[in-house]
């Protein structure tokens, strides 16, 4: 537990028991002076008491000896002095005479400079107010800047950062064929000038206003080249640019007098559509710093991927952090990103591209093929990755370069090859090329200076014969302008990098390289010339993961099948069981003659026979899929399935169901309509289990015709067979509902029924005791197995299992307990030989006379019951007379009065026992009883 007198938090609602540390508090309260007195925090901080709730603290002055408190900082601030003070036996606290403050920290990139030394003074971890850094460049390079910095209360360098520069003339004299004029060098270049707007800016005013006239201006990088090119015009100046690609250049009416030997940036744009046709990548994410050129190439980017019908589909740019916009393309799954930055930018990218992990088989870059060959090698202080993490990021990505020497080796008009002028050019700079900014741009510089020579002799033989020089040249006069544009757009000539030849937007036109780092080294796979549409390929790429990556997060969607060893199980058991249905219907149909079998309405069990065999039929569809048949003909299984089940259904329930509701209907009537109930009409029963099969086809009907089944595909839940992403076959109809749910209420009414006449015994149909078990059964099963079934829908093994085996059990139970009885008892009593003795005997009549003797039967036993019931009343009266006589003789004196005979006793006890035996008594014995 911690406590931050800055940043107090209201205690929860209900407070945790008090714990170990939560007693410190209260000690203190107890012992007030026992320690060292609480301080106070410093501005803008905090102090951390541990073990101390915020309520706490506020009540306390003294806190024990040895107790510790650690001081924080509010965000963008860091802690100057102790950060942590121990109260010491002798009631103060440690480091007392150093003060702790809250700082505002300054950006770190102030601590470096390329080219230079940067020196920080009075810093402490990190660079905070009253920090300041001193600047100094390497031997052959100025200063540009101030040489010191501070650190202000505002957490802001006080100076911006300088920059150095390699020492090179502005001016240079620039010798044609026979013609010496002076031409101004501007931005950056084999002098290493930075690509800086405002410098350029200050070095053109003071080229033009400071002697000699220059004739041609000749900048640098795109940015420079911008700025110079669209104010040339006011000076009738010719712009010949060595560096510049941005598209922007390529704008007539913005820069009417601009040539560049290096072609436009949109160069590459045609190359990277091809190979994005070529990998089949139609899916393209980009990322850029906000620069003019890369904006410009970035848009035109996008209207050629749309003219080839493919999409940009994330665009990130940033200004100097690439953090931020490089996590969003990871977070946009991103696979194939084309990078648009310079050099030193591109440390940073690829340092957050490692930091992210958006790099390695999954991934392609696509870059600018001009940079330094090891410039993910070099070490740079505004980025914390190591060589070997950025070796690591930046493998397997592929860049596309103007070519900028020509690859044939044959002599250009200088009379050099291209690679004696690389030979030559080595030895001229005395260092590794590679760590050279701008060495690829060489052959281009070089010729533009020809370019340029050979223009001015050509305008000075024109000028020759109009009576003019190139020495007349001043910034107002245009005809000497015009003749230079007109050599310059006529140029044509065979240089180091390549044929020279301008277009009409004075940009030249060239052939594209595309090379891949492997191994940590540039190799050439191909070239690409935009004129002819012409793919030159090596077939020498490689791929991190064996072959080119998909340009986007592909769902493989690969189905799910039954498990064909459950199915032929299960398939096994419903062939069994129709068997097993079949045996049941032609032993019940053999034996119909039987009166135990008649009394069971055969031809309703029969019904449920035929019912479970449609049940158990509609298990071999239920279980067939994709594996075994094609999508078009899914629908049809889907109606085969939803057939069988309702039609197997009614017949087979509905005629349990019209049993149990006859009996019910018959023993719960009142005894003045049972008379008219118990004769049981068979007819009435079929005509209920029509009925009930009517509404099924009825309803089946309009269900396919209004909404029938379909195909439908669930995707997910688990893995596919060839482990994509897993897809189900279902069969769907949303109008289903009304027929599910009439079925569920049949059950529920099934159940009650079967509940309800439990107890009942009757001879009309002798079996319904057994055909209410195989309605509980059925209903329970059906109810239990319709929920989990619709739960486990998306796994397709399970909830085949569950819905095949409530049907096969179903069917067997309802088969076994209807049936199997029957069986057993004629197989072990005999009863069905007596029965066809007796029927040969009596004849086919034989079935309606022993119906009719049971009916009178039962009503003269009704009418028995009655007089019995009469005579036993009669009886109990005349023993009460008996009584009283007797009474009567002890009270009086005897007399000679009659008196009955036994056999008179006798015949009235054989009158009350049987009306037959009446004939027997002496009629005058009981006349004189009535006296």
């Amino acid at each position: 537990m911690s406590s931050s007198t800055s940043l107090p938090r209201p205690p929860p609602p209900h407070p945790p028991p008090p714990r170990p540390c939560r007693l410190l508090g209260r000690v203190l309260r107890l012992v007030p002076a026992a320690g060292c007195e609480i301080i106070h925090p410093p501005r803008d901080g905090g102090i951390r008491y541990r073990g101390l709730t915020p309520e706490e603290v506020q009540s306390v002055r003294f806190l024990p000896f040895d107790y510790e408190i650690e001081y924080v900082c509010r965000p963008d601030r860091e802690i100057v002095g102790p950060k942590v003070r121990k109260c010491q036996r002798n009631g103060t606290w440690t480091a007392m005479g150093h003060p702790s403050r809250c700082l505002r920290t300054c950006p770190k990139m102030h601590l470096s400079l390329e080219n230079g030394q940067a020196v920080a003074r009075a810093m402490e971890r990190v660079p905070v107010e009253g920090t300041w850094t001193e600047y100094s460049c390497n031997p052959g390079f100025r200063l540009l800047g101030s040489a010191r910095s501070n650190c202000t209360k505002l957490g802001r360098w006080s100076t911006p950062k300088p920059v150095c520069e390699r020492e090179c003339p502005w001016g240079l004299g620039i010798s044609g064929v026979g013609v010496q004029v002076s031409v101004g060098i501007l931005g950056w270049g084999p002098c290493g000038v930075p690509c800086d707007p405002g410098q350029a800016t200050k070095y053109l005013y003071e080229l033009l206003y400071n002697d000699p006239i220059k004739i041609i201006l000749m900048p640098g990088c795109s940015s420079v080249s911008t700025l110079v090119a669209e104010a040339a015009r006011m000076w009738n100046l010719i712009v010949l640019s060595y560096g510049s690609s941005s598209p922007a250049l390529s704008n007539r009416q913005r820069f009417p007098t601009f040539f560049r030997t290096h072609p436009s940036a949109t160069l590459h744009n045609p190359t990277r559509v091809q190979l994005f046709k070529k990998w089949g990548w139609t899916k393209i994410a980009t990322i850029q710093q906000t620069t003019e050129v890369f904006t410009s190439t970035l848009d035109d980017l996008d209207q050629r991927v749309k003219e080839a019908g493919l999409e940009i589909t994330f665009r990130q740019s940033f200004f100097s952090d690439p953090a931020a916009p490089v996590r969003n393309l990871k977070r946009q799954d991103a696979r194939i990103i084309v990078g648009l930055f310079y050099e030193t930018e591109a440390r940073k990218v690829f340092c957050e591209v490692y930091k992210e992990k958006l790099y390695g088989k999954k991934y392609v870059w696509f870059l600018i093929g001009w940079y330094a060959d090891n410039w993910f090698r070099i070490k740079d202080p505004a980025i914390n990755c190591t060589e070997a993490e950025m070796a690591e990021a930046v493998e397997g990505h592929v860049t596309t370069e103007i070519v900028m020497l020509n690859p044939e080796n044959t002599r250009s008009i200088s009379n050099m090859t291209s690679q004696e002028f690389i030979e030559k050019l080595q030895k001229r700079l005395g260092k590794n090329p590679e760590e050279t900014g701008g060495f690829q741009e060489a052959p281009l510089a070089y010729d533009a200076i020809w370019a340029l020579a050979l223009a001015l002799n050509k305008t000075s033989a024109e000028l020759v014969k109009k009576g003019l020089r190139l020495e007349d040249f001043n910034y107002n006069n245009k005809n000497i302008t015009d003749e230079i544009y007109r050599a310059l757009n006529s140029s044509a000539f065979e240089g180091v990098s390549g044929h020279v030849v301008f277009d009409a937007s004075g940009s030249r036109m060239a052939w594209t390289l595309i090379e891949q780092l492997q191994g940590g080294v540039y190799k050439k796979i191909g070239y690409y010339d935009s004129t002819k549409d012409n793919l030159s390929w090596y077939n020498n790429d490689k791929w991190i993961g064996g072959a080119p990556p998909a340009d986007y997060t592909k769902v493989i969607t690969t189905f799910r099948f039954l498990s064909q060893k459950l199915f032929i199980s299960v398939s096994v058991l419903a062939s069994l069981g129709i068997l097993l249905a079949i045996i049941c219907l032609a032993f019940n149909i053999y034996n119909g003659h039987v009166r135990y079998i008649q009394n069971s309405q055969p031809y309703l069990n029969n019904m449920t026979a035929v019912g479970c065999t449609l049940a158990l039929a509609a298990v071999f569809p239920l279980g067939l899929d994709g594996y075994h048949i094609g999508p078009g003909l899914f629908p049809f299984v889907c109606q085969a399935r939803l057939w069988l089940l309702g039609l197997g259904f009614s017949l087979a329930y509905g005629s349990m169901f019209t049993k149990i509701w006859w009996v019910h209907t018959v023993f719960t009537k009142k005894e003045e309509k049972k008379e008219k109930r118990k004769t049981l009409e068979p007819w009435k029963l079929y005509a209920t289990v029509g009925l009930l099969v009517g509404l099924d086809v009825v309803t089946l009907i309009i269900w396919q015709i209004v909404d029938p089944l379909h195909r439908t595909i669930e995707v997910g839940g688990g893995l596919g067979v060839q482990g994509g992403l897993g897809a189900q076959e279902h069969c769907r109809g949303p109008k289903g509902g009304i027929f599910y749910g009439f079925k569920g209420l049949l059950l529920l009414l099934g159940i009650f029924l079967a509940y309800e006449t439990k107890s009942v015994s009757t001879e009309k149909i002798n079996d319904h005791r057994a055909v209410g078990m195989a309605i509980y059964n059925v209903a329970v099963l059906c109810l239990i197995t319709a929920p989990v079934t619709m739960i486990l829908s998306s796994q397709q093994d399970a909830a085949f299992a569950f819905a095949s085996l409530a049907v096969v059990f179903s069917s067997y139970i309802t088969l076994v307990v209807l049936f199997v009885p029957k069986m057993r008892r004629l197989i072990t009593r005999g009863e069905w030989q007596s029965e066809q003795q007796d029927t040969m005997k009596t004849g086919s009549s034989t079935n309606n006379n022993e119906e009719e003797k049971s009916r009178l039967l039962e009503k003269e036993n009704r009418e028995l019951e009655k007089i019995i019931a009469e005579k036993e009343e009669r009886v109990s009266e005349l023993r009460q007379q008996l009584q009283d006589r007797q009474q009567l003789r002890s009270r009086r004196p005897p007399a000679p009065f009659y008196q009955p005979s036994l056999p008179l006793v006798r015949c009235l006890v054989s009158e009350q026992a049987d009306k037959l035996g009446r004939g027997n008594c002496d009629g005058s014995r009981v006349h004189l009883l009535y006296k």
